[in-house]
């Protein structure tokens, strides 16, 4: 039993007084929604702010048929409505700066599972931790007790600056700079709830990095991003960072531009400051769809951008809270629970090698090490979790870290604990090996809670990850190290841009049926930061991904050169090779014939949109609508090819032209004269598709139009690179939104 007795005798005296407030103003907050004095828009963003998020199932049953047993499904009576949280279990986040966790704050995450969610703590890949089904009248209790151990949701979700994370191995590192942990701590406390913080049209990521060669906290592709630097000046060594700006994942990937080359570490938080300020100012409001500060960034590009936050920087007020934290930066942040001591030769129990050779890390430190913890798919029990808050009381301490892969490092262990270590997790049933190997397979909730999921991210990485693990013994050493992420929609919450192999859920219209595909993307970068992202090459029916991810591997142990990397080999063979080698993989047998391919991984039901509330789609024979939609996809690979090949202008008109002939398709439904005339399709589509809103759901929107009507009048034929791989993208997009609003249209009516 977690308590004895109440809680809020346990917690008497223990809430800081700030964290209080704030709770009680969130609690009154939802008593006046209750009585529908809040319009719910207003009060949305309110509990956003809070960590709480609504979910996509509101039945307390998940879609695999498994009932959830914790959940409080009382609904008042005059809440009874489609637009109220009231009617259905949400998710809460919870963040964790810099992934730092004590085992007292474990212990207090475990029991609030068990007694208001589902009995399952998820890891995040921004280290945050989650709940799933958990009733909103429940969010005030389990806020304090949170506060009552120093633990916040403030900020967790909404348009404002979300968990600042840091390299895991952040002060133990052997190639770091410097120890990022202070900076990051003191940016994250110093920008929560700031003033200048609240009046963002989308949210802001921050991550801290203390060196820049391995992936640590994945900096390029995030809003604001720190990697540890040091200079010599006058014989003196001086900290500073190689600060980055305008980065983000989502539909369209941008990498963050360099801002400053060695910022010095007592103008991080007024640099930060400074553009939080230009960010709420000249953000984007309206158009959510391009509101994050990767499109100011771009807009104004990177030298009109820093030389106006330079100029907002010397207007601000001087504040002590900028530099006070650096007085105590340099000193020692943890220390051992005892004196290190390496590993001796004694014998160690079944599977401790294995489990070593990929879970542990040998710290600067000399005699101690990092041990990861696997948590397949970031998920743990909450006995797990209690059990390992036990573990790190008696190994380690408060030294307890997550990370952006989903795991729980355990730091300072001395190296002559580690067999006994691992004797203890396998007791709790956490001794998985292949700690970000390619067995760890990353994933985001997906159709399992997420209402914008369109395909099962967390069946697929599930499945992969039991194939995988039963030919662990037959995976060669050169795709061990290999990544694999799996997003459930584009929004790449997965990460799946920086993966060696990345998945993402669409879906396509086959005979009259929805099936669950994934776009396959290759050639990302996990190392340096999130160093590239890959482009997709094809779209596959969900169940054949296992298959994909078989055929490239065993062609890459197979074909590579001696000592080449997996994005060297796959630039090496080109996409149209790629392509070519996964062409029948493509093709869904008909329905009569294998009805699986038409449900989801794990999920008997037959496969629908109707959960995002999009009908589900009913036809027969492939149209003259098919076959243009197939010809755009055709000749967005081509502008992929022509990018391959360097030919960057080619890329970009190929690119705008795939998306002119997918809007063609549709409107040749409503108008079989329609011809290549370019104005009067981009006329026709827009009277049609966006003045109506039938080209909008859920899963669009307007900003995959927006990427049509904007092609031709930013498409250059002296474009970047990066401009080029930005309209492919923006390209895929467009054509996968077409693709399902002609499923829509196919189950409302009976179109051609």
């Amino acid at each position: 039993m977690p308590y004895p007795y109440s809680w809020q005798e346990k917690l008497a005296g223990r809430i800081p007084d700030e964290l209080g407030r704030e709770i009680d103003v969130f609690e009154s907050q939802m008593e006046l929604r209750r009585q529908g004095k809040i319009d719910e828009r207003v009060f949305a963003e309110t509990r956003l702010r809070r960590g709480v998020y609504g979910q996509r199932y509101d039945n307390g049953q998940r879609h695999d048929g498994q009932k959830v047993q914790n959940l409080r499904l009382g609904v008042p009576g005059h809440m009874k409505g489609p637009d109220t949280v009231w009617n259905a279990p949400g998710m809460m986040r919870i963040k964790v700066p810099f992934g730092g966790m004590t085992p007292e704050q474990m212990r207090v995450l475990a029991d609030l599972s068990e007694e208001y969610a589902d009995g399952i703590v998820h890891v995040t890949t921004r280290q945050d931790v989650q709940y799933h089904f958990v009733h909103i009248d429940d969010t005030p209790d389990i806020m304090r007790r949170l506060a009552a151990v120093g633990v916040t949701t403030r900020e967790a979700c909404g348009n404002v600056v979300r968990n600042v994370t840091a390299c895991p191995l952040a002060g133990v590192c052997r190639g770091e700079a410097f120890d990022v942990t202070p900076y990051a701590e003191a940016c994250s406390r110093f920008l929560l709830g700031h003033p200048d913080t609240q009046d963002f049209g989308r949210k802001f990521k921050i991550a801290f990095s203390g060196c820049k060669d391995e992936a640590c906290a994945l900096v390029s592709m995030h809003d604001m991003g720190a990697v540890a630097r040091t200079r010599v000046v006058d014989g003196r060594t001086t900290r500073g960072f190689e600060l980055y700006v305008g980065g983000g994942l989502g539909a369209v990937p941008h990498k963050a531009k360099l801002f400053d080359p060695f910022l010095p570490e007592g103008e991080l938080l007024p640099t930060a400051q400074a553009i939080a300020r230009l960010f709420a100012r000249l953000g984007e409001k309206r158009n959510r769809a391009r509101a994050r500060i990767k499109f100011l960034v771009a807009r104004l590009g990177i030298d009109e951008f820093r030389r106006t936050v330079l100029e907002e920087r010397r207007k601000l007020d001087p504040d002590p809270a900028w530099t006070e934290f650096l007085e105590t930066s340099c000193e020692p942040r943890e220390s051992p629970l005892e004196n290190g001591v390496a590993r001796t030769g004694a014998e160690h129990p079944t599977g401790f090698e294995a489990w070593a050779s990929g879970n542990v890390y040998r710290q600067r430190q000399a005699g101690y090490a990092v041990a990861a913890v696997t948590l397949p798919l970031g998920d743990l029990t909450a006995r797990q979790l209690r059990g390992l808050a036990g573990i790190a009381s008696r190994f380690v301490g408060d030294t307890v870290r997550t990370t952006v892969d989903q795991n729980i490092v355990l730091r300072w262990v001395r190296e002559t604990d580690l067999p006994e270590l691992y004797r203890a997790l396998s007791g709790i049933g956490l001794d998985a090996p292949d700690a970000g190997g390619i067995i760890d397979v990353t994933a985001c909730p997906g159709t399992d809670t997420c209402k914008l999921g369109i395909a099962s991210s967390r069946g697929l990485a599930r499945e992969l990850r039991r194939r995988l693990s039963e030919k662990s013994l037959e995976l060669d050493t050169a795709i061990e190290g290999l990544r694999i992420k799996v997003s459930g929609c584009f929004n790449s919450c997965g990460q799946h841009h920086v993966a060696d192999l990345g998945f993402y859920g669409i879906s396509r219209n086959v005979n009259g049926y929805t099936v669950p595909h994934f776009q396959v993307m290759l050639g990302g970068k996990w190392k340096e930061n999130g160093g590239a992202y890959g482009l997709a090459v094809g779209a596959i029916p969900s169940k054949r991904i296992p298959e994909v991810v078989s055929r490239v591997t065993e062609r890459y142990v197979r074909e590579r050169k001696k000592g080449e990397d997996f994005q060297t080999f796959v630039a090496r063979i080109g996409k149209l090779a790629v392509k070519n080698m996964l062409q029948d993989l493509a093709v869904v047998p008909d329905h009569d014939v294998d009805p699986s391919f038409y449900s989801d991984w794990n999920d008997p039901r037959e496969f629908t949109l109707q959960d995002m509330g999009v009908g589900e789609c009913a036809g027969e024979v492939v149209s003259q609508t098919e076959f243009i939609l197939s010809h755009s996809e055709r000749e967005l690979f081509e502008a992929q090819l022509q990018l391959d090949a360097g030919d960057r202008g080619a890329a970009v008109r190929l690119a705008c032209q795939s998306m002119i002939h997918a809007a063609r398709g549709l409107v040749k439904i409503e108008d079989d004269t329609i011809d290549e005339d370019e104005d009067r399709i981009l006329a026709e589509f827009r009277r049609r598709y966006c003045d109506t809103g039938v080209f909008y759901d859920r899963y669009a929107g307007s900003k995959f139009a927006d990427f049509l009507f904007r092609a031709g009048e930013e498409a250059a034929p002296d474009a970047s690179w990066e401009a080029a791989r930005q309209q492919i993208e923006e390209a895929q997009l467009f054509i996968d939104a077409a693709h399902s609003c002609y499923g829509r249209l196919k189950g409302a009516r009976a179109v051609p």
